[in-house]
């Protein structure tokens, strides 16, 4: 692992979606939304996302420098401009990993 990759890592955040609206409004978003987690990817703060199941929501692996740069960012996706979703951020120290993750230890 890049150790340039591994400095980078301050804090790690669950970001829990939840959604407050129909299947059928949530996919009328799901485009723009899949383009927000793609520019999000590409900034280098997130690290994995997917569909809860059954498909009531989301959750997104996050890194940042605190809650309020997370909560910015989460500002700029469309299904919580558009009222799509509610947020729970959730910070975490990881303290045990997988053999694959255990870069996030060496902060």
């Amino acid at each position: 692992m890049n150790p340039e990759f591994r400095r980078e890592i301050r804090k790690m955040f669950i970001i829990n979606l939840t959604y407050q609206v129909s299947l059928e409004t949530v996919d009328r978003f799901l485009e723009e939304h899949i383009c927000y987690l793609e520019e999000q990817y590409n900034a280098g703060n997130f690290m994995a996302s997917g569909r809860k199941e059954p498909r009531t929501g989301g959750i997104i692996l996050a890194k940042g420098e605190s809650i309020d740069q997370i909560e910015q960012i989460i500002e700029k996706d469309p299904f919580k401009r558009h009222g799509v979703a509610t947020y729970e951020i959730i910070e975490f120290t990881p303290s045990k990993t997988s053999t694959e993750l255990d870069f996030l230890l060496k902060n």
